[in-house]
């Protein structure tokens, strides 16, 4: 993500900051203009220049200490920012910690959105396109009928379920570990799900793209059901990591095609927050140069999709090699294969041309 900056006294703030903690202004994020805008702190609706002079006010969310992002004062989805209004269930706020787990929630699905829009990528919610849009259901377990099937982490017609047991670090470890993954994160969860979302939006209705996923990435007409119950049977197709960037990518192409978008926006994130801290590695080696690299370009502006996997590579060396410093999990775990590759190039190819 790019590195944002209070408009009042230019200190450095993150993405999800209320206040510059050095001047006291508010803070309030601008969809349209993707940077957080400094704000009186003695008002509770504010007039923009960057949007001649109309007012905004934050969105209703911002009650809970949930959002800060900005909503005109006529807005017309409840007083809740496009992020917001593309929630269809929220956690029983009666149940203790849910509060705290929605936050988490909202921190991984806002960062989503941000991508997104950088990517250009149609954002429609399902309350007001529902042939087309998007939603979220935030659901427990707990929360169904018995008589119903339990709810499980996934995407549907443009219904995008997360578990609230998700944001708990603890349990999410423990699923990791039943499910023998290498990573298990909240914004990897919605970047997974939305892939799925965005291949029926850019792909499925798309005769020549279509065409050429399937030389990418497989037929996806093979019954689905056969293919997940083979896998978790079977286990994951020989000699995957040749393939595929994950086992659970092997299991049938659409979940290919979900898990390479999710790491596709891992490393345009990565590379895009790389830029902004102007980060570079010139490691001590007496010949070896592979593991050079300096961010120097921003990677949604850059056509080569090499030349992200180029920089990432080493960049990832690095921080891998930092976090074993410390004692804790890589921040990359895997290994691009030259497959998995001409795979990304394919998403980047394809979100390029759309844009």
């Amino acid at each position: 993500m790019k590195l944002f900056q209070c408009q009042h006294c230019s200190s450095p703030v993150f993405f999800e900051n209320n206040t510059c903690e050095s001047c006291g202004h508010l803070l309030g994020f601008l969809e349209s203009k993707l940077d957080l805008i400094a704000l009186a702190p003695t008002l509770n609706q504010w007039s923009l220049s960057q949007e001649n002079n109309a007012v905004f006010k934050y969105c209703a969310n911002n009650q809970y200490q949930l959002c800060n992002w900005l909503v005109p004062i006529d807005n017309v989805s409840g007083g809740l920012c496009s992020a917001c209004f593309l929630n269809r269930t929220i956690p029983n706020l009666g149940v203790d910690k849910n509060r705290k787990k929605w936050e988490k929630l909202e921190i991984a699905k806002h960062r989503l959105i941000f991508q997104l829009r950088r990517l250009n990528l149609p954002i429609e919610s399902k309350q007001q396109f529902s042939d087309r849009g998007l939603c979220f259901d935030f659901v427990s377990k707990e929360d169904v009928d018995e008589t119903k099937n339990k709810p499980m982490t996934g995407h549907a017609n443009g219904v995008i379920t997360i578990l609230v047991s998700e944001a708990d670090s603890v349990l999410r470890e423990q699923m990791k570990m039943k499910m023998s993954e290498k990573y298990r994160t909240l914004i990897g969860h919605f970047r997974h799900e939305v892939g799925h979302y965005y291949w029926d939006r850019l792909i499925r209705n798309n005769h020549n793209l279509l065409h050429n996923f399937r030389t990418v990435f497989g037929d996806e007409r093979e019954s689905y059901a056969n293919a997940l119950d083979r896998y978790y049977n079977n286990g994951p197709a020989n000699n995957w990591r040749n393939s595929f960037i994950s086992e659970y990518a092997s299991s049938h192409p659409w979940e290919d095609w979900a898990e390479t978008w999710a790491h596709y926006l891992h490393l345009m994130d990565t590379t895009e927050t790389a830029y902004f801290y102007g980060i570079g590695v010139n490691p001590r080696l007496s010949s070896d140069n592979s593991l050079e690299m300096n961010a120097v370009f921003d990677p949604y502006q850059e056509q080569d999709f090499k030349k992200v996997v180029d920089l990432c590579i080493p960049l990832f060396s690095a921080l891998n090699s930092v976090n074993r410093s410390m004692g804790i999990p890589d921040v990359y775990p895997f290994v691009i294969s030259t497959p998995v590759i001409d795979k990304m190039t394919f998403i980047h190819d394809v979100l390029q041309s759309y844009r």
